[in-house]
């Protein structure tokens, strides 16, 4: 049976690969095209049977929905929802996490999920975020149960107004009989997936106002300590940047960061395509069609998924993220800055991705004595801490032989861009690598640049892995 198993496995991913370019560009296709229509897409509240007794009976309880509006995709959908705990507060917080849950066959992980949440987040940290929980299972007595369960452990934190628990009325569900089998998953696999789409859209929708980020989890996750702390600090580093969607795991719809205003095309995006693929594969389409080309993925990862056993028929689920870390207080600032370089790029591995925050590197041609690397600050700051590494465990050779650390101030205007007229050696790289500490406490001025030099040619490429810059945080008032 195992080998059946496989064998069907290796026949579906055939089939994904050979089918995933051709749906791209049905998505895409059709997006564009449905933004002509006149009727659109916005769940309306008012219900009505459906009319086509060969496919759902005249006695069926199912309801049909009319999806309108297509062009105001930025639009809330509207779905009368249940307030099963908590109600929102009127002020935006800066980050809601939303899970959607289902009862389970075998395992139920979300109360030790909603606990590591919070216990893991500092009192400052928790001023700062709102937890929504929707409980997408049909079974209202499961609901019910999980509810008095949460309201019993998390009723402090309920009043407090950081954690709600909803849930979408069944009747505002699109039908989920006669779904298209694509990939030949069997029939209660797409069924299963295709309502996971729905709970996700939902749970979306009902979050767009509530603060200025949404994080996206699973309900059997376990988070590192001070998340939100990182949060900040990755999405400040970027600040001035483009993006849809930042990734702080590797695995499944677990840790995937968006801006809230983004929500709602998420949500009718998820609605529109609901049968015809798992949510994580839709997500890299809608990442794709707002522009958003590559990946961006934070190292380490923030959330581990925890549980042994998955929703969909309770079998055997051990996936684990091996670049999670437990402590991930230490994370670099990476303060906003423009980069320089005269070293020749290789391809697209340009000089801004050394001093990303996600797991993306600078690959140059070998440099030559006096070749530089420079970051220059959108305004200056005191750091405390700087750490950069070269090369790479692909290619061991590519690091910097021979360079120096530079920091300097007296910014100046060339062709080229600012570039600041005084520097000051802070030490020389060994074996590729450089760490300097306490140097808010060797140097008396605010830096306004960082500078790598190369102090003698090499015949070999250069990687630059990471820079990491730490802040000195200013005295709390």
């Amino acid at each position: 049976m195992r080998l059946l198993w496989k064998s069907l496995d290796k026949m579906r991913c055939l089939r994904k690969r050979s089918t995933i370019p051709f749906l791209g560009f049905l998505i895409t296709f059709l997006l564009f095209l449905n933004l002509y229509i006149e009727d659109g897409y916005v769940l309306e509240g008012d219900k009505r049977q459906l009319r086509e007794p060969s496919v759902h009976p005249p006695s069926s309880e199912r309801y049909a929905h009319t999806f309108r509006d297509l062009s105001n995709f930025s639009g809330a959908i509207n779905v009368t929802y249940r307030y099963l705990a908590g109600t929102p507060l009127n002020r935006k917080k800066f980050l809601t996490i939303g899970l959607s849950s289902v009862k389970r066959k075998r395992g139920n992980y979300l109360l030790e999920t909603i606990k590591s949440i919070f216990d893991q987040s500092s009192y400052e940290e928790l001023k700062e975020i709102v937890v929504v929980v929707h409980l997408a299972d049909f079974d209202l007595v499961w609901c019910e149960n999980v509810v008095q369960e949460i309201t019993r452990k998390f009723a402090h934190h309920i009043i407090a107004g950081r954690l709600l628990v909803i849930q979408a009325p069944e009747e505002f569900y699109p039908s989920l009989d006669g779904l298209k089998r694509n990939y030949n998953d069997p029939e209660d696999r797409v069924r299963f997936r295709s309502k996971q789409n729905v709970d996700y859209a939902f749970l979306l929708n009902f979050c767009t106002n509530l603060s200025h980020f949404y994080m996206m989890l699973e309900d059997d996750v376990r988070c590192s300590r001070n998340f939100l702390t990182a949060l900040k600090k990755v999405i400040t580093s970027r600040e001035g940047s483009y993006w849809v969607m930042m990734e702080f795991s590797k695995l499944g719809y677990i840790g995937k960061l968006y801006h809230s205003k983004d929500l709602p095309r998420l949500a009718h995006f998820l609605l529109m395509f609901y049968q015809e693929m798992p949510c994580d594969w839709l997500l890299i389409h809608f990442r794709g069609l707002l522009a958003q080309k590559d990946v961006i993925r934070f190292k380490p990862s923030l959330f581990q998924h925890m549980g042994y056993y998955s929703s969909y028929k309770g079998v055997e689920n051990k996936l684990k993220d091996d670049e999670f870390e437990e402590d991930s207080i230490d994370i670099p600032d990476n303060p906003p800055a423009s980069i320089y370089t005269n070293i020749n790029v290789f391809e697209n591995y340009d000089a801004t991705k050394a001093y990303s925050t996600v797991d993306e590197y600078f690959w140059g041609k070998p440099p030559s004595t006096g070749d530089f690397f420079v970051i220059v600050f959108n305004k200056s700051t005191k750091i405390s801490k700087i750490k950069i590494a070269t090369g790479s465990d692909d290619r061991q050779n590519d690091f910097l032989h021979h360079g120096a650390l530079e920091v300097g101030e007296k910014l100046v205007g060339t062709k080229k861009g600012k570039q600041c007229s005084s520097y000051i050696t802070l030490g020389e790289f060994k074996n590729g690598n450089i760490e300097v500490q306490d140097v808010d406490h060797k140097i008396s001025f605010d830096i306004e640049c960082v500078r790598i030099v190369v102090t003698a040619s090499q015949k070999e490429w250069l990687i630059i892995r990471s820079i990491s810059l730490w802040t000195t945080q200013p005295p709390s008032q």
